[in-house]
């Protein structure tokens, strides 16, 4: 696992980010992180 394809622990949830080098940002799995605020197992509904 690189800095490009990293994968992130939000209150030991698994977050999927990646690093783009261009614009020097990380970005988030939206789907994740909804998993990880709201604890729900059904995060696309």
């Amino acid at each position: 696992m690189t800095k490009e394809t990293a994968i992130k622990l939000f209150e030991q949830k698994q977050v999927r980010s990646l690093w783009n080098d261009e614009e020097e940002k990380w970005y988030f799995s939206f789907v994740d992180v909804i998993e990880a605020l709201t604890g729900t197992d059904r995060p696309r509904k």
